[in-house]
């Protein structure tokens, strides 16, 4: 079987030429730009193999990264399996928003709790190396993948297995980020993904049932003038909003998508200003809040 030919059997199969490519490109390690020049090239019997197989599983609707296992986000290649959401490009936004709160040589404590894949807290650790990035799941298997996607970049983002908050007793984060399961158990989108883990979509009931629960606990686990960032589903951020007003937030707001949909909602827990400073302070409270200036207590100020 040649590429070309290949490409002719994906379209019958129903299968996207893109995605047909992209398993090209993942079986043969070519480029695209390799497989267009190149289309009259034999595959082997045991590549024809594969890639039918490949197909088959996509032409079935299970996603394009569960059959290469891997996915790229934000430049990371993380690898997925059905134990973990495939990531999506709707949660850059989330991180981009903590980006803002993360100034680049500030040693903060940062919580990405329900990590899946690792996509957020990786991200975040990779483009703020100094900040202390810790990342919690409830499925041993979410943390697995996790933890060897952290391995494989070289990223010291640091796992612990739990439910939200419930292993990080007596701890405060300088920031908290979240992309819980929020598609409530009657919305009819639950039908097309069926390949991903149900528990990772919805707490089924109304969706909000894990973010009620986030935003409760926060409190207990911020400190003073911390955010907490949330995403949600593009009709859920009048009540993600009240949630955080009525837990005591302050300074709440919502962030669209791409697609101008309303995705993310955070909120500032009243208290101190932060010292975003990496300059070490003769006090020793870098990067912890404390009252007066910040100038005067810079070692060599």
């Amino acid at each position: 079987m040649r590429i070309a030919d290949a490409l002719t059997a994906a379209r019958a199969m129903g299968v996207a030429r893109l995605d047909a490519q992209w398993l090209l490109e993942h079986l043969l390690g070519r480029p695209r730009s390799w497989l267009l020049a190149h289309d009259d090239t034999e595959l082997t019997t045991a590549q024809a193999a594969d890639l039918q197989a490949g197909l088959a599983r996509r032409a079935a609707g299970e996603p394009l990264a569960y059959v290469v296992g891997e996915r790229e986000f934000r430049g990371l290649t993380l690898q997925v399996t059905p134990a973990v959401l495939v990531p999506r490009p709707e949660t850059e936004l989330l991180v981009d928003w903590a980006l803002e709160h993360l100034p680049p040589g500030a040693a903060l404590d940062v919580v990405d709790l329900g990590t899946g894949s690792g996509a957020i807290a990786l991200a975040l650790q990779h483009e703020r190396p100094q900040a202390r990035v810790l990342a919690s799941d409830a499925s041993a298997e979410a943390l697995a993948i996790a933890q060897g996607n952290a391995k494989r970049l070289g990223l010291a983002v640091a796992f612990v297995q739990g439910d939200w908050w419930a292993p990080l007793p007596g701890r405060r984060y300088a920031l908290a980020v979240s992309n819980p399961p929020y598609v409530a158990g009657d919305d009819p989108h639950l039908a097309a993904l069926t390949h991903e883990p149900r528990i990772a979509l919805t707490p089924e009931g109304d969706g909000l049932t894990a973010i009620r629960r986030i935003v409760a606990g926060a409190p207990a686990h911020l400190l003073p003038g911390a955010w907490l960032l949330l995403e949600h589903g593009h009709d859920q951020a009048d009540a993600v909003q009240q949630l955080l007003r009525d837990a005591g937030f302050e300074a709440v707001q919502t962030r669209n998508d791409l697609a101008g949909l309303p995705r993310c909602t955070g909120a500032r827990l009243p208290g101190e200003k932060w010292c975003h400073s990496a300059a070490p302070h003769t006090d020793g409270y870098r990067g912890l809040p404390h009252t007066g200036g910040c100038t005067p207590r810079h070692a060599g100020a």
